[in-house]
């Protein structure tokens, strides 16, 4: 259903829509808004990821006691 959908042609067309949309002036901007909300999304994921391998393994025969 899908196949081929990112071909070069396909972004071209999407990147002059974008640029018909938006403006030369405004396409930078948001390249670098995008950008930063990527960073900040795995900065996230990252420190999940680390807090969860941190936490000590609880002894379940001490809590029994």
């Amino acid at each position: 259903m899908f196949d081929g959908i990112l071909q070069p042609t396909h972004l071209l067309i999407i990147l002059l829509i974008c640029l018909l949309i938006f403006g030369p002036a405004k396409l930078p901007q948001l390249g670098k808004g995008l950008g930063e909300s990527i960073k900040e999304f795995k900065k996230a994921i990252n420190e999940v990821g680390n807090s969860n391998n941190t936490t000590p393994p609880t002894n379940s025969s001490e809590e029994k006691k």
